[in-house]
């Protein structure tokens, strides 16, 4: 599958709220057929890198808007867990198995969505540097000259670009969900209360699938892996995401 229309496919399966943040591939295409190769100094040159500008101050201002949410979020289901431990534990009121039950199944609908979430920001990152690598690829053959790499070396450094944070967020995440939620426990639940956490989660965790298999394609070592390529990917914890199968990727070309 060629690049634009994996991106469109990306863009229509992750939340509505985001689809107008990932990179205007399709713009920037048109202009670099505009530009002429004998003569690259025209408006569309220019275009093509204002562009480009602003597409990374888009990326940057919409990834640590979504880093900062995630670290409010992060710390208010700690909160949560603790006072409904608090509640449960010596000296507390002991509310009935059903009330304690109920809220605990909240908190977990909650941690998955939640995590699901990280996990495509973190795709949005990949996915969106894929298509500045791949544009100027583009650019640079039309033109013959050497932007990619320069531009690449910036991008690098972009708030975007870095996920450090989020993965970190994305582990202590999964790191939570095994310590308040344990397998045995989970594999205990009954199937009816499971299925319907399932139906509950289905759309975040269609599109959380949807970007595993974007991201492992994008990271993946192949005949294409160069020195513009993302590093291999490292799956988050299969569990969370036990009820699903990743689909096999669709090679992007």
């Amino acid at each position: 599958m060629k690049f634009g229309k994996r991106l469109k496919q990306q863009i229509e399966e992750t939340l509505p709220e985001w689809r107008d943040k990932f990179l205007s591939y399709k713009d920037l295409k048109k202009l670099v057929r505009l530009i002429s190769s004998t003569n690259p100094s025209t408006e569309a040159e220019m275009a093509f890198t204002d562009l480009l500008d602003a597409e990374i101050d888009k990326f940057n201002a919409f990834f640590v808007e979504q880093e900062e949410e995630f670290i409010i979020r992060q710390r208010e289901l700690q909160e949560r867990i603790k006072r409904v431990i608090e509640t449960f534990g010596p000296g507390g009121s002991q509310p009935s198995e059903t009330e304690y039950a109920a809220e605990m199944g909240r908190i977990r609908k909650d941690i998955v969505n939640f995590h699901g979430e990280m996990v495509l920001l973190e795709n949005y990152s990949s996915i969106n540097y894929t298509g500045l690598a791949k544009i100027l690829k583009k650019y640079d053959k039309r033109t013959g000259g050497l932007l990619r790499l320069p531009f690449i070396e910036k991008v690098l450094k972009q708030p975007f670009f870095t996920t450090d944070l989020v993965s970190k967020l994305v582990k202590e995440c999964e790191n939570t969900m095994d310590a308040v939620f344990p397998v045995v426990a989970r594999e205990q639940a009954e199937r009816g209360e499971r299925e319907a956490l399932m139906a509950a989660e289905q759309s975040i965790f269609r599109n959380t699938v949807a970007a595993l298999a974007t991201m492992e394609e994008l990271r993946k070592g192949s005949s294409t892996y160069g020195h513009f390529s993302l590093p291999p990917l490292t799956l988050p914890d299969a569990d969370l995401l036990q009820p699903f199968q990743l689909p096999s990727p669709i090679p992007i070309q």
